[in-house]
Parts: structure tokens; C-alpha cells; sequence
């Protein structure tokens, strides 16, 4: 699991290969990544966007950007997370994802970035 704390907002990320819906010989390998964020904040806070990168190891990038996760927009009060599960298909069997929410603290409607931080997406056989 990889966290990084950015203006109070704690983001946990755990990948899990799908081996049921891959297909390494089609080279269509499919990754799962669970995403928990946490208001360790004073404030009020509301996920407006997403920002990804999607890498392959064969040095193809996808950008990926829009309105909250996974058709959500949550609001978090301070103490309070929101959990989702995500996913993504690579051609290759490792590659890895980055980026960063635009949040809102509701007081004063300021906008602000908060880091997705990197993480790998790998088969689990590469990785012994």
C-alpha cells in the first residue's frame, strides 16, 4: 500500500491483479487499485475532479481526467473517508499510475490539488 498526505487529505492505494479477466497472451493484463481518502483536516472538503496517468512498460501513457470518482463527488467532513474501487487494462504486465484530485473546501470555495501518489501495477509472479 502507498499513502501521501497533501493539505490535510491522506490518500491509501492498494492494486490487486485480476488474473480472471487477463489474458497475457492477447497481452491484456487487468489491475484493480482500491483508493481510500481521508479528511485529516479542519475543514470541509469535496472532490470535484480527477487527474490519472497511466503508464505501460512499453512506454505508452494514457491521461485519464473528469468530474469525481467513479460517478461521486463526495464531501468529507474532518475525521471522515471515502473508499472506491477502480480499475484499468494495460498491454503490458507492469506499468503504473499517478495523479491528483481538485478538491474544494466548502467555507471558502478555494480549490486546491491533492496527490495521487504512485503506484505500481505488476502480475504477481513478477514480483518474487
Amino acid at each position: 500500500m502507498v499513502t501521501q498526505i497533501t493539505e490535510g487529505v491522506k490518500v491509501s492505494v492498494l492494486t490487486d491483479y485480476q488474473e480472471e479477466y487477463s489474458s497475457p497472451q492477447q497481452s491484456h493484463f487487468v489491475y484493480t487499485y482500491k483508493i481510500t481518502i481521508e479528511n485529516k483536516g479542519n475543514s470541509t472538503i469535496k472532490l470535484l475532479r480527477r487527474h490519472w496517468y497511466i503508464y505501460d512498460s512499453n512506454s505508452y501513457i494514457r491521461e485519464v481526467e473528469g468530474e469525481g470518482v467513479v460517478g461521486k463527488t463526495p464531501i468529507l467532513e474532518p475525521g471522515e473517508s471515502h473508499q472506491y474501487v477502480s480499475g484499468c487494462n494495460l498491454k503490458t504486465n507492469i506499468g503504473k499510475m499517478k495523479g491528483h484530485y481538485i478538491m474544494e473546501r466548502i467555507y471558502d470555495g478555494k480549490t486546491f490539488e491533492v496527490v495521487i501518489p504512485e503506484f505500481t501495477l505488476v502480475v504477481p509472479y513478477l514480483s518474487n
